[in-house]
């Protein structure tokens, strides 16, 4: 970047109240955002509201984002949201920002936890990057099987199985139940009436629609204007406005996260259905592991992680399958490059959306004491504790365990548990899942390390 570059992009961050460098109260989140878009009035309130919830550092770019990696390395925010226009959300854009995330430092893992946080509009952006209220998904809905069993309560109607459909009401158990042949109008109504706060859905589905039926004929929602909508196989239309805010993950859909103009459809979600946080392929899927997996971190380990974590997670168990396994044969290879960095995560990273806490295979705890750290993995349900909970989907099972580090440290030197091959990196521990598990054993990894100073 030229000096007239940077000297133009310090003014206009320096014009609404920012700065561009970091400051020793701004280390924890970063916002990167164009100069194009801070100089729209509505967008840069959107970087405004960021900057005003979190305490945040500003990094302005001349439209190229790796322009911010300098500032970045020099703050290694916790984390990093990239306001963007839609014009400026592009697959493209999304795939600069996966790779953007890696290159804080040198391991290959993602350095921040990020989002992409845009809207239908300026207006739909700022609604979501002012909401500050946490989000406890109680209520789950969707348009293919999740482990019900632990959500506290929901529903959801089969994508292969024409009429099948499972509930589960606050208290009980999950029971399968006869449900329309046509789902449409009971999928709008899940969103309406039923205010879902977890919306999960799979099958094909491109940028203007999503075919509820995989397997059978069924309907679709549909996008218009910003505006979502079913239209069932009658040719009845069933608008969708449902504002409570919620996220929305489509682990098998799709193009549903490529924004190629404003009448996309995860901007239609954002703007018409109260998502504040998503998950989407920018490309067609047909390998999964980045869209299916985050339903193993978040909905399956109920309460354990917010969803931008398990996002998080998710893309560090398929780094570490990429990197660090010894079998890894060439159809298995080319499936994780190809997912590597086409799934965009929308929305503000730091905002907390969690599932109710629920039951988990195992307990996992980590503890520190004069600088070791002491992670410990406790099995609760007998030899199935590291059992898939659902095999629903594409490369379902087996993510390693991970937990995040209170603080960034450096210099990890592995005390005890080397044989479970654990991954320290400066912000979290990966241990990988044992393939059989001893229900009598606690699985521990210790390791001392010292405070990382930026």
């Amino acid at each position: 970047m030229t000096v007239r570059g940077r000297r133009r992009l310090l003014a206009a961050a320096a014009a609404i109240g920012f700065v561009a460098w970091a400051r020793a109260g701004d280390r924890g989140y970063a916002v990167v955002v164009s100069a194009a878009t801070l100089g729209d009035e509505g967008w840069k309130r959107v970087a405004e509201a960021l900057r005003a919830k979190h305490g945040a550092a500003l990094i302005a770019h001349g439209g190229r984002v790796e322009d911010a990696l300098p500032e970045l390395r020099a703050l290694f925010p916790r984390y990093a949201c990239f306001v963007a226009r839609p014009e400026e959300a592009t697959r493209e854009f999304v795939g600069r920002v996966h790779r953007l995330a890696r290159d804080l430092d040198d391991d290959p893992y993602a350095d921040v936890l990020w989002g992409i946080l845009t809207g239908y509009d300026a207006a739909n952006a700022l609604r979501i990057a002012r909401c500050r209220e946490p989000l406890v998904v109680r209520r789950a809905a969707a348009g293919t099987e999740i482990a019900l069993a632990l959500c506290e309560e929901g529903l959801w109607y089969s994508e292969l199985t024409r009429g099948r459909m499972v509930k589960k009401e606050k208290g009980g158990a999950p029971r399968e139940l006869r449900g329309p042949d046509d789902t449409t109008e009971a999928l709008v109504q899940a969103l309406t009436e039923y205010r879902a706060d977890l919306f999960v859905t799979s099958g094909h589905a491109t940028e203007r629609d999503w075919a509820i039926g995989y397997a059978y004929p069924n309907g679709s929602f549909r996008c218009e204007r910003g505006g979502l909508y079913g239209l069932d196989t009658r040719g009845r239309r069933h608008p969708i406005d449902s504002p409570n805010p919620k996220v929305y993950l489509p682990v098998g859909n799709c193009l549903m996260g490529h924004i190629d103009g404003r009448e996309a459809m995860a901007l239609a979600f954002m703007n018409s259905c109260g998502v504040n946080q998503m998950l989407g392929y920018t490309v067609p899927t047909w390998y999964g592991y980045a869209g299916w997996g985050c339903l193993d971190y978040f909905v399956e380990q109920p309460g354990r992680f917010t969803f931008a974590e398990a996002f998080f997670a998710n893309h560090a168990a398929l780094i570490h399958r990429l990197t660090a396994a010894e079998k890894l044969d060439a159809g298995d290879r080319r499936g994780l490059l190809h997912d590597r960095d086409a799934v965009a995560f929308y929305g503000d990273p730091a905002w907390e959306a969690r599932m109710a806490p629920g039951p988990s295979g195992w307990d996992q705890t980590l503890a520190e004491r004069d600088g070791v750290f002491t992670f410990e993995i406790v099995p609760r349900s007998g030899a199935a504790s590291f059992d898939p909970v659902s095999r629903n989907g594409s490369q379902r099972g087996g993510r390693p365990f991970l937990e995040f580090l209170p603080r960034r440290i450096k210099d990890a030197a592995i005390l005890e548990g080397a044989d479970l091959r654990p991954v320290v990196a400066d912000d979290f521990i990966l241990v990988p899942r044992p393939r059989v598990c001893d229900p009598g054993r606690r699985y521990r990894v210790a390791f001392r390390a010292a405070v990382f100073e930026n």
